[in-house]
This record gives structure tokens, sequence and C-alpha cells, in this order.
């Protein structure tokens, strides 16, 4: 039974993954940007194999940000000029 429910968790966390690489490849902002999302989803698929439930809570985290239009800063600029 925790095995199913373990392997339930992966397909979640699996395809979730794919809709948020989908959505961060689509997005109209900054290719720093982009690039910054796209190391935290890798960073999240590496943690995936070590902490599952973790893992999809960073990612439920993410998604809730695209939702909200946060994205992280553009690398080199901080603040205000």
């Amino acid at each position: 039974m925790e095995r199913d429910s373990q392997l339930e968790l992966y397909r979640l966390v699996a395809d979730q993954l794919k809709e948020a690489h989908a959505r961060v490849r689509a997005l109209q902002v900054p290719e720093g940007v982009r690039m910054a999302l796209s190391r935290q989803l890798l960073a999240i698929t590496a943690s995936a194999k070590h902490d599952l439930s973790g893992a999809a809570r960073r990612l439920d985290r993410l998604m809730n940000d695209l939702d909200k239009g946060r994205f992280p800063e553009e690398p080199g600029r901080h603040g205000t000029p």
C-alpha cells in the first residue's frame, strides 16, 4: 500500500514537472529569469530522487509563484538603480 502511494506521488510530481518546464519555456521573461527558473526545476528534479515529498512541496511553491507572476530577479539586477 505504501509503495502504491509513493508511485502515485512520483507520477504526480513527474506530470507537474513536465507542466512546469512547459510553462517556463513559454514565459515572456528575460533569458536570465528563464535560466534561474530552469535551474530551480533541475534542483527540484534532483531532490525528488532523495526526498519526493519535499520536492513535491517545492514544486507546488514554484507553481504558485508562477501563477502569481512572481519570478526570480534577473542575475546582475539588484533593487533600484
